[in-house]
């Protein structure tokens, strides 16, 4: 697995995971639990969906 989320990227992925959360503890629904993916994705710098189409915002 080769890194393909670069710094910006990962913010935006960190904020956005935080956001959804906060926003299924607040309307108690279980679909808040998605946050988990961006963060997640965030954390370990690489993302599964931008494999087949080539993306990397990783500076090389």
């Amino acid at each position: 697995m080769n890194c393909n989320v670069g710094k910006t990227d990962k913010v935006i992925r960190l904020i956005l995971g935080a956001v959804i959360i906060a926003a299924g503890v607040y309307y108690n629904s279980w679909w808040g639990a998605i946050g988990i993916v961006p963060i997640v994705t965030a954390l370990i710098g690489w993302c599964p969906a931008y494999l087949p189409f080539g993306i990397s915002t990783c500076k090389k």
